[in-house]
């Protein structure tokens, strides 16, 4: 019998997935309300306890949301647009320094002969013919694909439609769910739930301020040495960061290049390395194990396939979800593994031999 509920139990979790895959575009937004609502839930139940109906507490909760998401924009979003804005107009004069300082540097370090046909500008003139078919077919994809595109903008707009409807009734549709349990399995479930609570919100808070500590440093250290786009790049950085190692690489990449086309740019650049190699310092050894922890309790192998896989089933959203399904996942895959453990003792028998 415990045999045949197993096989059911995996059955229906294969069916459910299967399911979820052919529906991933419209999950989409869903999902993301979902994980807004189950993020503003714990202030809106805090404002319910002042007393404050349920709707008008949530309303307060978008409320604050929106002010702190429109301060951020106009305290930091002119300063970043104007920098982003001065990079794009020097990609230009970035490209011709490339083509006339740095390309012969490096073809007379490999003892290259530089032809007509050498260059960034014979590169667009042989292969511009080949780029505008590309881009033609492009257009014409894209043009034929209006569906997906209007789905997107459709994404947009339902998401805080649903997350208000989601979070109004966060509490009543937890209640129902609950009452689907069967009572002898009531308290294994309800402990995993408390303990995927746990680790998601702590995740998802840790994760937050560990982005927000890395575009502060990264903005700071380049602003020091006098990089060009410093605060853009920096904050940039620090909000890709949720990717194990992508901040650093992305940044340090994008600030070595601004550096290496500007007059004496070796020191620059020693001071592009210092702050990155320091921020990646202080991240691994001080925020993440203060802010985030073993919450997650993945390899970093995993969290990138995590976030790899999310962008291809359910796009950006997917991206930014992945960490926090990759969270709960690992609550429910500790919870099997020790279930397995205690079932066949004498597998942790061997395992504590072989670890002596």
């Amino acid at each position: 019998m415990n045999s045949s509920l197993r096989m059911n139990w995996l059955i229906a979790i294969a069916l459910v997935g299967w399911l979820f895959y052919l529906l991933a575009p419209v999950l989409t937004p869903f999902v993301a309300a979902a994980l807004l609502a189950y993020i503003g839930d714990p202030l809106a139940d805090r404002l319910q306890r002042l007393r404050l109906p349920r709707t008008l507490a949530v309303m307060a909760v978008f409320v604050l949301t929106f002010l702190m998401l429109g301060l951020l924009v106009l305290l930091v979003g002119p300063l970043i647009r104007t920098q982003v804005g001065a990079l794009l107009d020097a990609l230009p004069e970035i490209v011709r320094q490339a083509e006339q300082v740095w390309l012969p540097n490096i073809a007379e370090l490999l003892d290259l002969e530089i032809g007509e046909d050498v260059g960034i500008g014979a590169f667009v003139a042989r292969y511009g013919d080949m780029a505008g078919s590309w881009g033609s077919k492009v257009l014409v994809s894209v043009t034929q694909s209006g569906g997906v595109v209007a789905a997107a903008v459709l994404s947009l707009f339902l998401v805080p439609i649903l997350t208000f409807y989601l979070l109004r009734d966060w509490d009543t549709i937890l209640a129902h769910l609950g009452a689907l349990i069967p009572p002898n399995q009531r308290d294994m479930v309800v402990g995993l739930a408390r303990e995927t609570d746990e680790v998601l919100g702590g995740f998802l808070r840790g994760q937050l301020l560990v982005m927000l500590a890395l575009s502060v440093i990264y903005s700071a250290g380049l602003g020091l040495i006098g990089l060009k786009f410093a605060i853009a790049i920096g904050v940039v950085s620090g909000l890709v960061s949720f990717v194990p190692y992508l901040g650093f690489v992305f940044g340090i990449a994008l600030a070595s290049l601004t550096v290496a086309l500007e007059p004496d740019p070796l020191w620059r650049l020693v001071g592009v390395v210092a702050t990155f190699s320091i921020a990646q310092f202080i991240e691994g050894s001080l925020l993440t194990p203060k802010l985030v922890g073993d919450r997650i309790g993945l390899h970093p192998v995993l969290i990138i396939f995590a976030v790899a896989a999310g962008g291809q089933l359910f796009g950006f959203f997917g991206i930014l979800l992945a960490l926090p399904a990759a969270a709960v996942l690992s609550v429910l895959v500790r919870f099997a593994y020790h279930r397995y453990l205690t079932e066949h003792p004498e597998i942790v028998v061997d395992n504590l031999v072989d670890e002596a």
